[in-house]
């Protein structure tokens, strides 16, 4: 059976392997389940060895391809499984990326945070799936997760800083306001590299953090999720709908900054419960929205988040603060009003 199958059948017991085992057990934990796929997996592997052809001059045949048989049967023992249990590997996986991505040293460091701060919001969406089914001790790990991603906030928004400023740099831009982001560019650059400096001084390689990780991945996976119900899910989703609606539409009316962010971390919620379900094989109870609205909500975000950074504490000169303030605001205003002609069928450009 190629490696690639195995892995896939194996993909309960493999999840269960934190990372950083040696080689050996991982490949004798791949083994294990291998063989848990049961007997019928043997006719499979077998099925391409050569035999001795019929005419006893030992010549050899080969069957026919096997390899859509293995996609099928990997599917299959997939589906076979409690959804509960696709749930937790969809959750295990995620916070498995998680440690790795907090691992990684130099330059690499912002983008590990970037993306581990994403894969540790997919694992608590995942965990909002299964509601009251998965027992008191979800809310614990939820409320650590939540708190180790905000720990890791500082460092990502020194990132974001930059990020949007490189979006924004990429535009059509007038050329005193060109010169003005490109300035503020190096100045948020050189806030995002003293940001890590002090990272791995006050934490080297990130190590307390992950460590604290990996005994929130151990509680995550010790949990019932074999008990999990079509109703616990259905009903998460159809509160997470809810939710954005209402968050919507608090955000038109007030206008507040606080009620646009508030919009946006709800609906990005929606979308990553939406790729759960479809990657435990539920895409029949994964909800649909308009995927370039929650990016426009973003992007929105993102200009807040320069104007947060345009006062006490900027990395900005303190003559050019008052020229980004009106920039942003003025690009916010028109993203603002993309998104609710967006939501209100009109079109947004």
């Amino acid at each position: 059976m190629p490696q690639a199958e195995v892995e896939a059948v194996a993909e309960g017991v493999e999840s269960a392997v934190p990372p950083g085992t040696p080689r050996a057990r991982r490949r004798a934990s791949r083994g294990a389940a291998a063989e848990e796929a049961g007997a019928e997996d043997a006719p499979v592997r077998r099925a391409g060895a050569r035999t001795p052809a019929g005419s006893g001059h030992g010549a050899t045949s080969r069957t026919s391809d096997p390899r859509p048989d293995l996609r099928s049967h990997t599917d299959t023992a997939k589906a076979a499984r409690p959804p509960g249990q696709r749930l937790r590997a969809h959750a295990t996986r995620e916070i498995d990326q998680a440690l790795d991505a907090l691992g990684w040293g130099g330059n690499r460091i912002h983008a590990g945070v970037h993306l581990a701060r994403k894969n540790l919001r997919r694992a608590r969406a995942t965990l909002a799936l299964g509601a009251d089914g998965l027992g008191p001790g979800a809310a614990l790990v939820d409320r650590e997760l939540r708190d180790l991603n905000r720990d890791l906030s500082l460092l990502r928004d020194a990132h974001a800083l930059v990020e949007t400023l490189d979006r924004l740099l990429r535009g059509e831009l007038a050329p005193d306001a060109r010169r003005l982001l490109a300035r503020a560019r190096r100045a948020a650059a050189a806030a995002r590299a003293a940001a890590a400096r002090r990272a791995r001084e006050d934490d080297p390689g990130l190590g307390r953090r992950r460590a604290l990780l990996r005994v929130l991945r151990a509680a995550l996976r010790a949990m019932p999720w074999a008990q999990l119900q079509p109703e616990h899910w259905r009903a998460a989703v159809a509160a997470s709908l809810q939710r954005v609606a209402r968050a919507g539409e608090r955000a038109r009316a007030s206008g507040g900054d606080e009620d646009w962010h508030d919009w946006r971390r709800r609906a990005r919620r929606l979308s990553q419960q939406q790729r759960a379900l479809k990657s435990a094989g539920l895409g029949a109870d994964a909800p649909t929205f308009d995927k370039r609205q929650i990016e426009r909500l973003g992007e929105a975000q993102d200009l807040n988040l320069l104007l947060d950074h345009c006062g006490k504490g900027s990395p900005f000169a303190k003559a050019e603060r008052g020229a980004l303030k009106a920039f942003a605001r003025g690009e916010l205003a028109g993203a603002r009003e993309r998104i609710q002609a967006g939501s209100e069928g009109r079109s947004p450009e």
